[in-house]
């Protein structure tokens, strides 16, 4: 089986008040056999959305290269907007070498509690997916229930937003979390069936999953 480690630990600005929260890099960012235009990095896949959005909502002009330059591009961006990084899953085991989330086994999950209680600051958790099976919120309800904890739910409606308290010395944190729709292409046949895309696409043919994304991410970041 493919051991598939997570390449990146934790990247938490001091100042940080949010965090985007996923799962893991596709496997080529373990192995190091990153394509010319992936950037080594927190959601640097060529494949993948979520800078991209940012880019457009931010205007950050970002390079799309496996470059010093483009990493320090991102860095600097979350360091100025008090953003940080912190995935789920610190390993798991794989039959098939790719990078779906429900291929995953003997998950081992980080301890994001445990960040959360050392940046006393942060107090929102932007999920990249949401409750299904092996997606960032499903493990991190495994998290919260191996703590005693669990999500109470604020508003159902997609991007589901639900809080949790965390006791930290003498104070009671309540920490919000938003399960944004994911930012990659496995996520537009479900962008595709929500009947707020399929109002607006009526409206504006031009329309696309991507501008769905920006739209739902604006409110957020």
């Amino acid at each position: 089986m493919f051991i598939h480690k997570h390449p990146y630990k934790p990247f938490i600005p001091k100042q940080a008040t949010k965090l985007i929260v996923g799962t893991l890099p596709p496997p080529r960012f373990s192995t190091g056999n990153l394509k010319p235009d992936d950037v080594n990095f927190c959601y640097g896949s060529r494949d993948g959305q979520l800078w991209r959005i940012l880019d457009q909502l931010f205007d950050l002009n970002l390079v799309y290269e496996n470059t010093k330059y483009a990493i320090d591009q991102r860095k600097d961006f979350l360091k100025s907007q008090g953003i940080g990084i912190c995935d789920m899953v610190e390993s798991a085991l794989r039959d098939k070498v790719d990078a779906s989330d429900i291929g995953m086994q003997d998950v081992v999950l980080r301890d994001l509690l445990g960040q959360i209680k050392v940046h006393p600051k942060i107090d929102t958790l932007l999920f990249t997916g949401g409750n299904s099976k092996n997606g960032p919120e499903y493990f991190f309800r495994k998290h919260l229930k191996l703590n005693g904890l669990k999500l109470t739910p604020i508003n159902q409606e997609v991007p589901r937003i639900h809080v949790f308290y965390v006791k930290d010395k003498n104070m009671t944190r309540t920490i919000r979390t938003v399960s944004l729709t994911a930012p990659s292409g496995s996520a537009n046949r479900a962008v595709g069936s929500m009947p707020l895309y399929k109002q607006i696409k009526q409206r504006n043919p031009s329309f696309t999953t991507f501008d769905f994304r920006v739209m739902q991410y604006r409110e957020f970041f």
